[in-house]
């Protein structure tokens, strides 16, 4: 992996916490999140470059507690 990779994601656009994307790797913790396609989406458009888990565990359970309401 470069190092220029590794800048790229060395803080997470949400919570500027630091992590470590695995995809370049062929194996990131994210990948055994499943999120639907419309929280996928709104997070493309949000956000530039990958989440950390803790994020995206936040808002998936976000969006299953609206989907309740």
């Amino acid at each position: 992996m470069s190092d220029a990779t590794l800048e790229l994601n060395a803080a997470c656009p949400r919570c500027g916490g630091p992590f470590h994307c695995g995809a370049a790797d062929a194996r990131c913790d994210c990948f055994d999140l499943k999120l639907d396609e419309a929280l996928r989406s709104e997070l493309a458009r949000q956000y530039q470059g990958c989440l950390c888990l803790s994020c995206l565990r936040e808002l998936k359970r976000q969006q299953a507690e609206a989907g309740k309401t």
